[in-house]
């Protein structure tokens, strides 16, 4: 095999950000704004049932605010001169038959392919309906919440202490071991997963620990390989249903595995010879397109590989 080319489009992660829209924080509490904002038919909203969407023809459907149904108010900003909404609604009471309603993960693909513009507002919509959606009661007392800051803020009434949107830290990583045409990529295989699909090791830092060393603990919990220098690589919002993924790097001090038999089942080393074979015969499938995971193989591979794969 020759030498992979050196990667010269964006990484396939970077589709979901790169487009950022203005927050617009200091508009939350400007309550005769945002009526004013709610009244212009220019402004486009974006109504989410629970946690789920419903496209219209595979995209996903933005509406004036009159053809918006009641619901709890979110300002997700502005985006080219144009403000963004997102009403939030029980899915008992979501316009339409259930069955349209789909997760985002669904069109995440179809957004980043056509309207990778959208996706940092669908992020941030996603992420607080979740947020939304789960916290329901106060969790010091147990008291009611009440919505303010435009959705971004949940006030208790009895012990009045303000909750705010939580994003979990998950680190994901790409540890290789060896070097030139002996370097070898570690992936693992997730026991719920399908026969052949393989990815990069991942797993949320506890409290009290750095990135860095909650990727160290996790590749040695997970297949017990010991791992050193570990280098940041990149980030990507993953509100599925409140995370960042936090991509890095590492080389590793061991090379002996020893799956943990829970949530791994399978791990191995693999050459980029190797990996590119077995992905070409439709042995293995790696993630493709908008994961940080795809970012971070194709990023040690040098291309994207040619075969099956996942999102």
């Amino acid at each position: 095999m020759s030498d992979p080319s050196p990667v010269e489009r964006p990484l396939p992660h970077v589709a979901l950000s790169a487009h950022a829209h203005n927050r617009m924080g200091l508009r939350r509490t400007d309550e005769a704004w945002l009526a004013e904002r709610t009244a212009d038919q220019a402004t486009r909203v974006l109504v989410v049932a629970g946690n789920r969407l419903r496209p219209v023809d595979g995209a996903v459907a933005w509406v004036s605010p009159d053809a918006a149904p009641e619901g709890r108010l979110v300002l997700l900003g502005d985006a080219d001169g144009v403000v963004h909404l997102a009403v939030l609604v029980e899915p008992d009471d979501a316009p339409g038959d259930p069955e349209e309603w789909v997760p985002l993960r669904s069109v995440l693909t179809a957004v980043a392919d056509h309207a990778p513009d959208q996706a940092p507002l669908l992020m941030h919509a996603i992420g607080l309906a979740e947020w939304h959606h789960a916290t329901r009661f106060c969790p010091r007392c147990g008291g009611t919440l009440v919505s303010r800051s435009a959705g971004h803020e949940l006030r208790c009434t009895q012990c009045d202490r303000a909750q705010f949107p939580r994003t979990d830290p998950a680190v994901i990583m790409a540890i290789t071991s060896g070097d030139g045409d002996d370097e070898a990529l570690l992936l693992g295989r997730n026991r719920a997963w399908p026969t052949g699909r393989w990815s990069t090791l991942a797993g949320f830092c506890e409290p009290g620990e750095t990135l860095e060393d909650a990727v160290r603990r996790e590749v040695e919990e997970e297949v017990g390989v010991r791992v050193g220098e570990v280098g940041y690589f990149g980030s990507q919002p993953w509100p599925l249903p409140a995370s960042l993924m936090l991509g890095f790097t590492g080389r590793a001090l061991t090379t002996d595995i020893d799956v943990d038999g829970a949530e791994i089942e399978e791990a191995r080393w693999w050459t980029r010879a190797e990996l590119e074979a077995a992905v070409r015969s439709g042995e293995v499938a790696v993630p493709h397109g908008i994961s940080i995971s795809s970012s971070l193989i194709e990023s040690w591979f040098g291309r994207p590989l040619d075969g099956p794969g996942w999102d």
